[in-house]
């Protein structure tokens, strides 16, 4: 189901009988229609596992489950958001930027700590985030918060991308990433309190990238 794009800021939602839409508790602004909002019990796709994946995956904002027949106005801290439709493909996204997203997509967690044990506690102090990400799998939509509005790059095997860790959002794709110090401080040309660390990914995909290394 995908969602509609009002402006910038809010999305809409529309909502059949027999389908649903996981969101952050909080996010619904407005609705029409018989609609329904209950806490997530379950953990989205995938149950008592995925719950426990979110947990591990240091998700501090718990999700709620819309059904019924409507719309919804979706939105969040005057957050910009962005669209991103699967087609089959898996996004790892961090677990607080997620607004909303299709109940047919499968929820789990990836972990990011593949480069050691320091660079992985590394990442968690740079980023916010812990050793491990949010997963979606499947054929959907998934609406994503970012402050300033996000750019997707391209990632190909021949030219890999490098992100500021607070600047990164979520990529797709067959990608790998790996947090590499800066080799001196004339290579600190971040502008966040990561600015000594760049995430690489390489691979093939892409990388959604957000204008501010400004946490939410």
């Amino acid at each position: 189901m995908p969602f509609r794009e009002i402006n910038s800021k809010m999305v809409e939602a529309t909502l059949m009988p027999g389908q649903r839409v996981f969101s952050q508790r909080g996010a619904m602004l407005a609705y029409k229609g018989e609609v329904s909002f209950t806490p997530n019990v379950q953990g989205g796709q995938g149950g008592i596992m995925s719950m426990i994946g979110r947990r591990v995956a240091n998700e501090a904002t718990p999700l709620m489950t819309v059904e019924g027949s409507g719309t919804v106005l979706f939105g969040h801290g005057g957050h910009h958001i962005q669209v991103i439709n699967l087609t089959g493909d898996t996004l790892c996204v961090e677990a607080d930027r997620l607004l909303a997203f299709d109940g047919t997509l499968q929820q789990g967690t990836m972990f990011m700590g593949s480069q050691g044990g320091v660079m992985g506690m590394v990442r968690g102090q740079v980023t916010g985030q812990g050793l491990f990400t949010t997963t979606l799998k499947g054929q959907g939509a998934v609406a994503v918060m970012a402050h300033g509005g996000v750019i997707e790059v391209p990632i190909t095997p021949q030219r890999p991308v490098h992100v500021d860790p607070q600047a990164y959002v979520a990529h797709h794709g067959d990608v790998r990433n790996k947090l590499s110090t800066a080799l001196g401080w004339r290579d600190m040309v971040g502008r966040g309190s990561g600015e000594a660390f760049q995430l690489e990914l390489s691979g093939s995909g892409a990388v959604y990238v957000q204008a501010s290394e400004e946490k939410l």
